[in-house]
């Protein structure tokens, strides 16, 4: 069995952002990237169920020659081989699903993990789409997988509770945080990343069905007000929620 596992690289949450002179992207002067939170969590399931069933793993990032570094990070955490798909061009949800798409049949995988989002867009569907052009099943925002032969049991999680799912491969899963702990990259298997090749596939220019016209931060946050200390404010704070915040 080949597991796939698609990983994008992302700035890291508790960076800066700031927009760029374009107005349609981030600058990204001193902002650290990492891998996606998320497709931690979907590497770690890959390496798993490779453990259990064996068979082999690969990483599939599409981005530009930064998204490297992502791509050693799973190779050290235990990934077999990682694929580029390198452009300089903006994707959206719709044509990175097309590219991912086309790749994962190329590599014949039957099953394949994404982690649930991606923390720089926050559009929750590449997986979705993926799974739908390569017409597998999909089960998302998984928080427990069990496979058994071609069958798989995942709990995922909807509001209020939890959700048991069976389905059959191929399939596409994606990753919630509680599904596993990811684990550390060891010495070793750092050093071996670094000796591994990344296969680079230069893709076209995409055929895009959104466009950025804008970006912009959020606007700051009011200063607070003190209205009084005691029993006898309550009036005029009922006056200003009703008035001028307009939220009763």
């Amino acid at each position: 069995m080949k597991i796939a596992v698609c990983v994008n690289h992302v700035p890291d949450t508790a960076a800066k952002i700031n927009i760029s002179s374009d107005g349609k992207s981030i600058d990204n002067t001193g902002v650290t990237y990492v891998v996606n939170p998320y497709d931690e969590f979907a590497i770690e399931e890959a390496l798993k169920t490779k453990e259990k069933f064996g068979g082999d793993t690969i990483a599939i990032s599409l981005g530009n020659e930064s998204n490297k570094e992502t791509l050693r990070k799973a190779l050290a955490m235990g990934i077999d081989n990682a694929v580029l798909l390198k452009t300089e061009e903006y994707y959206d949800s719709l044509s990175v699903a097309k590219a991912l798409a086309a790749e994962i049949k190329a590599q014949n995988s039957g099953l394949v993990f994404f982690g649930k989002q991606s923390v720089d867009f926050d559009n929750s569907i590449v997986g979705q789409l993926t799974a739908e052009l390569l017409n597998y099943n999909c089960v998302s925002v998984v928080v427990e997988f069990e496979l058994k032969e071609n069958k798989i049991i995942a709990d995922r999680e909807i509001e209020g509770g939890k959700e048991v799912v069976e389905t059959l491969l191929p399939a596409v899963i994606t990753t919630q945080k509680g599904l596993n702990d990811p684990r550390y990259a060891s010495l070793k298997g750092i050093m071996a990343a670094k000796k591994k090749v990344i296969e680079e596939k230069t893709l076209a220019k995409p055929n895009n069905f959104t466009e950025v016209i804008g970006m912009k931060k959020p606007a700051p946050k009011q200063p607070g007000k003190i209205i009084g200390t005691d029993s006898s404010a309550v009036p005029e704070l009922v006056r200003l929620l009703r008035e001028e915040a307009k939220v009763i």
